[in-house]
């Protein structure tokens, strides 16, 4: 079974390895990358992977600032693609956590009933209070996230999807792959969730523009959940934040964003299962002089940019911000005031 994994990466240097090592555990074969504006070594690092033949990688063809979707355009061009049984489209700070059978994509989707398309459902994972970048896996640092079912007072919960090659394609989106609206019913695809459910008809047809990316989360996780490790440490973040908007003069931070996704309410150990295997991977690649000496300089480079980062005084002020931040997102407090009842 040929899956190949489509991601777009800027700055991601440090967290490459491990990714890449923990996709092939489970079973991707072939990475397509698309890179831009990098300056951590990440480019450098996936080239010298690319001359391996460990991944493939490309510039990101955007000219505006859709970077995401210009690149599946192209990819979908790619004989790497094209070719592929499955693919697999997700980012760097994402891993798909397989419970079922030997933990990996041809199990998943063999307990789906090889369906036409899988789509699995995010659990945001807290910064567990690690403010330092460690140069160690990022799937053993963070253990805890909101209750897998309710995210921020809502039951429905953003996916990311596996799409078989004979899904009838209009165009892939970064969440889920679409199909032509006029499509008649009987050569609509065979769409389940991570329970070998079929997906809620609303979002099959993409008829609710609030649920096009989204269903309720509630019972679809029992074969597979999509870790999403959106803010990793408090340093990574900083860093994280800087690729987006780097001028913050006179800008007051909004840390909605981190408040959403830093509910430590649950604890899930289940990803660890694969951390022995994981480390003898990293260590594998790490065994080739270049890419361990582009990974290290991709880590010292992170750091350096930490450091740069907090010379200035609006981060600073982000830092302590974020420290200090309730770990209540902010829907659920607005709930709890609205019911009268005590923090």
């Amino acid at each position: 079974m040929r899956v190949t994994a489509v991601t777009c990466v800027k700055n991601e240097g440090p967290f490459l390895l491990e990714w890449i090592a923990f996709n092939r555990l489970i079973g991707v074969t072939d990475f397509l990358f698309y890179s831009n504006d990098c300056s951590d070594a990440t480019d450098r690092l996936l080239d010298a992977l690319a001359e391996r033949g460990i991944v493939t990688h490309l510039p990101n063809p955007a000219q505006g600032r859709n970077y995401q979707m210009e690149a599946l355009k192209d990819a979908a061009r790619q004989d790497l693609v094209r070719d592929a049984d499955w693919v697999w489209i997700a980012d760097v700070d994402e891993f798909l956590n397989i419970h079922i059978g030997d933990h990996t994509i041809p199990a998943l989707i063999e307990a789906c009933g090889n369906p036409q398309a899988i789509s699995l459902q995010f659990q945001f994972f807290a910064n567990d209070d690690i403010e330092d970048f460690q140069d160690r896996p990022v799937i053993e640092q963070f253990t805890r996230s909101h209750n897998p079912d309710v995210w921020c007072g809502e039951m429905a919960q953003e996916v990311k999807t596996l799409i078989r090659h004979d899904f009838p394609l209009h165009y892939y989106g970064a969440h889920r792959p679409f199909f032509k609206t006029k499509l008649p019913k009987k050569r609509r695809p065979i769409w389940t969730d991570g329970s070998g459910r079929n997906v809620p008809h609303r979002f099959l047809i993409a008829a609710n523009p609030r649920r096009i990316r989204k269903f309720p989360a509630q019972g679809a996780r029992e074969f597979a959940t999509l870790n999403h490790y959106a803010l990793r440490s408090l340093d990574s973040y900083l860093v994280k934040n800087d690729r987006g908007d780097v001028n913050r003069e006179n800008r007051d931070f909004d840390d909605t964003y981190w408040r959403e996704r830093n509910d430590p309410a649950w604890a899930d150990l289940s990803i660890r299962r694969y951390l022995p295997d994981l480390k003898a991977a990293l260590e594998g690649l790490k065994s080739d002089p270049e890419i361990r000496a582009l990974h290290d300089e991709a880590c010292n480079l992170h750091r350096a940019k930490r450091d740069e980062l907090l010379q200035d005084p609006a981060y600073q002020a982000m830092r302590d911000q974020l420290k200090s931040a309730s770990k209540l997102p902010p829907e659920e407090e607005k709930m709890i005031a609205a019911l009268g009842l005590t923090l």
